[in-house]
């Protein structure tokens, strides 16, 4: 993938198109609070790089008027096996809305394996608790 850096050890786990095996993400972000879509909702998506343990960012991006991001650039991102981390800026979302929040922001890590095609990481938020699960 262009334009990434690369942080000394290879480039990050990201299938071509003409690769075998790809793993589509999406995201989907609800305010339980209002019971509607979190617009607006900034995400980092990065990999562990199993050479240093560090994670590498591959994209930011922001959820759109109904809280997904799977029309977004990560629509595009065809993912490999490894360990993700979505990383939430809460915070900031909340204090758009014109309140605070206990969590500046929220990581979900998971690990993608060969066997799956697609996941999806639901994420229910209000300012004061938040959760996820596997969504389908």
């Amino acid at each position: 993938m262009d334009g990434l850096p690369d942080e000394g050890g290879g480039r990050p786990q990201v299938a071509n198109s003409s690769e075998g095996h790809h793993t589509s993400l999406s995201v989907h972000a609800l305010n339980v609070l209002t019971g509607l879509p979190a617009t607006g909702l900034g995400v980092h998506l990065s990999q562990l790089r199993d050479s240093n343990q560090a994670w590498m960012e591959l994209m930011t991006s922001a959820t759109s008027t109904d809280g997904r991001m799977d029309r977004s650039p990560l629509a595009s991102l065809q993912l490999e096996s490894g360990t993700y981390k979505l990383r939430f800026a809460t915070g900031e979302y909340w204090q758009q809305q014109g309140l605070s929040s206990f969590y500046p922001y929220v990581e979900v890590v998971f690990t993608i394996t060969k066997a799956e095609r697609k996941v999806h990481v639901p994420l229910l938020l209000s300012p004061y608790s938040y959760a996820t699960y596997r969504g389908s």
